[in-house]
């Protein structure tokens, strides 16, 4: 997959506090997968090259806001997401309480993603895109190859990724920028990702990989 600036673009999915910091309602069930991986250090180096480089970065963020909670049938994890208010909202045009909450970025992340630059998307509502605008704003600005990554990698990173086949574009996984759940009875998250990603994905490298390609 040739990567260039022309028409490649860097897709993070849900860089927010609730799945990447340790005060995140997320944290039990990732925190050892994003520590392993250097989820957060690896997201981070690929988001300044991009920028240093000139290439377009997108986010697709997840948020729930309180009139979800009329949703009359959810799956498991859906279901624990609003229990636990993970990426709450206070509604669509209400930022009250909104800073340094679960549902805003991590920290580190701001200057890239605040930068009046980068697209944020409409929130995805379930896992994959076909619920917000991620797929036109690319399409918008000639993006025909995503470099991806964020959370969760069996999850919302792979709903994404399939649809982003689906929809004609090239995809390359970075797969030390992104980490998944480990749960007791459902198993583990991320080595399911892994093993599909070098199924579909058109290239699965390592941030040093991606970033190698992207600085030239």
């Amino acid at each position: 997959m040739e990567i260039q600036r022309s028409d490649t673009g860097v897709v993070f999915i849900d860089p927010q506090n609730d799945v990447l910091s340790e005060t995140g309602t997320s944290w039990a069930a990732v925190g050892a997968s994003v520590t392993e991986n250097g989820t957060v250090e690896n997201m981070e180096r690929i988001f300044r090259a991009a920028k240093q480089e000139g290439y377009e970065v997108f986010i697709s963020p997840h948020y729930f806001y309180p009139t979800d909670n009329g949703w009359l049938f959810n799956g498991p994890l859906e279901a624990e997401e609003l229990r636990t208010r993970t990426f709450a909202r206070s509604g669509p045009l209400d930022l009250t309480g909104f800073a340094d909450s679960g549902a805003d970025w991590l920290d580190r992340f701001k200057p890239y993603i605040d930068d009046g630059v980068t697209i944020v998307a409409a929130p995805h509502k379930v896992f994959g895109p076909q619920t917000n605008d991620l797929v036109l704003q690319m399409r918008k600005r000639g993006i025909g190859k995503v470099i991806l990554g964020g959370m969760l990698a069996n999850l919302c990173v792979e709903s994404h990724l399939r649809e982003f086949l689906e929809q004609g574009f090239q995809v390359a996984v970075v797969k030390d920028a992104t980490a998944g759940p480990r749960h007791p009875d459902w198993g583990d998250g991320y080595q399911a990702a892994i093993i599909n990603y070098r199924f579909l994905a058109h290239w699965v490298p390592s941030t040093k990989e991606v970033i190698d390609r992207m600085v030239r």
